[in-house]
């Protein structure tokens, strides 16, 4: 089994080797090996056996603020509390370089809204009852872009006028992006580094008259 020596962007580390650190480095906090490795406490040195099949190397945090890489704004409208209307806008802020795949977003809805009327300037938006929700799907969403949806709700439910107000449950992202990590960590290397076991001898043993 090979030895495996693995080199990321890490601050702690390049300013150790006196590497210049502006720009991609980044600052990893609370780290966490699924096995243990001594080498990183003493030098950051992450090196291990890799064993069959998928694994998790380690985990750890950022402590850096974070953009994400799909802002979405939700407006709710409510009139003579009868309809609501919803309008959400979408807008990637990633560079042009890059395009998000299979984007859904879900919007959570009262659970009494009856006839949907959805519009959207880009994708699909279906109404998801069983998930009290407006599932708006977007196959691929390039950067720099914004994406407008519009959509109205009947609430045929009567609702006292000092009624407690709604759950506001939050709105669900989901995407990908190839080659993109919003934790800006970058691999720099990968070592992998097998050790030669030595040539076996030849030669010739007799055992009580058997030739080995």
């Amino acid at each position: 089994m090979p030895e495996c020596k693995l080199g990321l962007n890490d601050r702690v580390l390049l300013e150790a080797q006196g590497r210049s650190t502006k720009g991609k480095a980044i600052d990893l906090d609370d780290i966490n090996f699924i096995s243990m490795l001594a080498r990183f406490e003493n030098d950051r040195t992450i090196s291990f056996l890799p064993p069959d099949g998928a694994f998790d190397l380690m985990t750890y945090r950022l402590s850096t603020q974070v953009k994400p890489p799909i802002r979405v704004e939700a407006q709710v409208e409510r009139h003579s509390r009868s309809r609501i209307e919803i309008m959400v806008k979408a807008r990637s802020q990633y560079k042009d370089r890059s395009t998000a795949t299979n984007v859904e977003i879900e919007l959570p809805v009262p659970s009494d809204s009856t006839n949907p009327n959805v519009r959207t300037s880009m994708g699909s938006a279906s109404y998801v009852p069983e998930n009290d929700a407006l599932l708006w799907k977007i196959k691929s969403f390039p950067g720099g872009k914004e994406y407008m949806m519009r959509a109205e709700f009947s609430l045929p439910s009567i609702t006292a006028e000092e009624a407690t107000p709604e759950r506001k449950a939050p709105i669900r992202v989901k995407f990908e992006i190839p080659y993109f990590t919003l934790s800006r960590i970058q691999v720099r290397y990968l070592k992998i580094i097998e050790k030669r076991l030595p040539s076996a001898s030849v030669g010739k043993i007799h055992y009580n008259g058997w030739r080995v």
